[in-house]
């Protein structure tokens, strides 16, 4: 961990936020080798943060040891180059004790993802990410989706928590986020703002609308060049070039991944294996994309990179 705050380091980023998998091995232990090398591959091709053991990472997968270990070992392969963040969720208190593991492992940061199961009214989920923001000295980010909806007032509140540096948005209701935004905005607070939808290039330019930049990319995961290319063309404002990666690339790989339950997990894996790093197979419940669908995948990918400008080098992930 370095000493330089969070927010600052993940702001005005250069490159999309990575999410990486977590690879296991034969047997379906981990495989932390492989998951170093899966990070190192997406620093070194220009990841701004590593968000370890998130949701493409099957947090809810790993156990409390696994799951320091693998932050472990992101935060030793990253060696302060970019931010790590990690997962924490289910209730709070298991909330706290995955926190805590992530200090000890050298996180910068969480990613405060949805408590387990139970629908909380507005009250309780303030209470919830209130509790986790005062357990450790990590900034945390609080991740807005399925049970966790907030209102602009609740938002707010949280903005002015301290340890609560910003807000990821996997809910996708623009006017909600609008409104959020133009609350706490008007409340003289200025958190960070993330896109956190799957594959959340598709919706990237309407995001970027609302003033919200900062997105995570599966796609990073096994084709960053393709991933690098939007994130410059989306920075720069050349809509021409977004959009030919959208209609070509990006709403293909949804409708591709929209095909399977757990394909936002599944599909993503099977896309690293196919880059040439082997991670294993998804934990269950989750289960492995039918193999029509990688096959699909791969020629997706080669269209993808076809797509692409001489001056982007295809590269492996």
């Amino acid at each position: 961990m370095t000493s330089a705050p969070l927010a600052a380091r993940l702001t005005q980023v250069r490159g999309p936020l990575f999410f990486p998998v977590t690879a296991y091995g034969p047997d379906g232990s981990l495989e932390l080798d492989a998951l170093r090398a899966h990070v190192r591959n997406g620093i070194e091709a220009g990841a701004a943060a590593v968000f370890a053991c998130c949701g493409t990472g099957e947090f809810h997968a790993l156990t409390p040891q696994e799951f320091r270990a693998c932050v472990a070992a992101a935060v030793e392969e990253s060696a302060g180059r970019v931010p790590v963040v990690a997962g924490a969720g289910y209730g709070t208190a298991l909330a706290v004790q995955y926190a805590r593991l992530a200090e000890e492992a050298g996180a910068d940061g969480l990613l405060a993802m949805p408590p387990y199961l139970v629908a909380a009214d507005q009250a309780g989920l303030l209470d919830h990410y209130t509790e986790l923001a005062a357990a450790t000295r990590l900034d945390v980010i609080v991740y807005q989706r399925d049970n966790a909806i907030l209102t602009p007032e609740t938002a707010v509140a949280l903005a002015r928590v301290d340890g609560i540096i910003g807000f990821k948005d996997g809910h996708g209701d623009l006017d909600l986020m609008q409104r959020i935004v133009s609350a706490v905005r008007s409340a003289g607070l200025s958190p960070l703002y993330f896109n956190g939808l799957p594959t959340a290039e598709l919706t990237g330019l309407a995001y970027r609308g609302i003033g919200i930049t900062l997105y995570s990319s599966a796609v990073f995961c096994f084709a960053p060049d393709i991933a690098l290319a939007f994130h410059r063309a989306l920075d720069s404002g050349d809509d021409e070039t977004a959009n030919r990666l959208l209609d070509g690339f990006f709403v293909p790989l949804v409708e591709l991944r929209n095909q399977g339950r757990g394909y936002a997990v599944s599909l993503v894996k099977a896309g690293v294996r196919l880059a040439g790093l082997e991670v294993g197979e998804v934990r269950p419940p989750l289960s492995e994309p039918d193999a029509g669908h990688v096959k699909q995948l791969a020629a997706l990918i080669e269209r993808g990179r076809a797509l692409l400008g001489p001056h982007e080098p295809a590269v492996g992930a």
